[in-house]
Formats: structure tokens, sequence, C-alpha cells
């Protein structure tokens, strides 16, 4: 699919702000190749790194720091890398999963489809979800740099972008707070 097809030019560009989170026991700044990738798509489509940090893969640890950039309101998106494997360390699906409000399941399922496209069925190993929380989209991809580049190329330059048609996760920013009234019963 040509996804450039469906960027609508006549609609001005929204950039949006973007923390990176690193979930690892052993990267640092200056090792950490799937955050510098994930920043450098960021910057280069147009949008602002609000933040960016490493921790452990630790559920306290990881779900501390998207708590407070949740409650940080110049933070529109949390991208996390690392943590979403099948080890007994692996636990940010499980921590992103305690904050989300909504779980965007399509996210993980069409990652996981174009992942099947590059590596066959090794992609059933990654267990990359998506959320929202408090007006926040939450993202956790696999550590890889490939599964990064996947993940931003094929799917979040594009539902970030306001210009994508024929819809987009930008244009209902405004809307993520809004209170949902369930009706029970018949």
């Amino acid at each position: 699919m040509d996804h450039q097809k469906r960027i609508d030019k006549s609609i001005p560009f929204i950039a949006v702000n973007i923390a990176i989170l690193t979930v690892s026991d052993s990267r640092r700044l200056t090792d950490d190749k799937s955050g510098d990738l994930l920043a450098g798509r960021v910057a280069e489509d147009g949008h602002h790194l609000a933040d960016r940090r490493i921790v452990t893969d630790d559920f306290d640890a990881i779900t501390a720091v998207v708590c407070e950039w949740v409650k940080t309101d110049t933070i529109d998106v949390v991208i996390a890398t690392g943590g979403t494997g099948l080890t007994g360390r692996d636990g940010t699906p499980e921590a992103f999963r305690s904050i989300f409000e909504k779980e965007i399941e399509g996210f993980g399922e069409i990652f996981r489809y174009i992942s099947f496209q590059k590596i066959g069925t090794s992609t059933i190993q990654s267990r990359a979800v998506a959320g929202v929380a408090g007006g926040t989209y939450l993202f956790a991809l696999p550590g890889s740099p490939s599964a990064c580049r996947d993940a931003w190329d094929e799917i979040l330059r594009y539902q970030l972008d306001v210009r994508h048609r024929p819809c987009n996760f930008v244009e209902i920013m405004p809307r993520l707070g809004e209170s949902a009234t369930v009706r029970r019963g018949g």
C-alpha cells in the first residue's frame, strides 16, 4: 500500500510531542540504537521529542515514568522500546496494560502482520501493545532497531500525521479525555 497517496497535503501538518522510553537492563544513551532510531524518526517527520529516558526492565520503574508522562500536558505520545519479549524480565506490556484506559488492539495485530512479512513466524514472540491513558497515546515496541523502524515507518508515521486519510490518531486527540457513559442491559 502506498501510504503517501493517503496524505492530504491540503491539510496543515500538526507536530505532536513524543516521549521515548527505552526499557533495558544494559542500554545507556551512548548505545541505545533503538531509542536513537525513534528520536531521529520523530525529528525527521516534524514532531517534537518531548523527553527521552532509559529505565531498567522493572514494572515499577516503567510505570513510574509512563504515569509521570501521562500526567504531563506537554506529552501527547509515549513510545517505549524493549521489554516486550517472553523472558522473565520482559514486563513492558504488563506495565503498560496496568496504565491503559483503553487498549488499541489493532496496533499489535498490524505490527505483527508487518513483522511476519519480514521475519516469518518469529514475530509470534513479540508482545507489542498500544493504548490510551489520560489523553496520551502509549506504544510499547520490541527493542530491536528493525522492529522500531517497522513500527514507525509503517504505522506510527501515518497514524501520527493529521493529514493521513481516511483517519488518524491526531485528529481524535482532543476527544481522548472524554468520559464515556456505558449503557448496560437492554
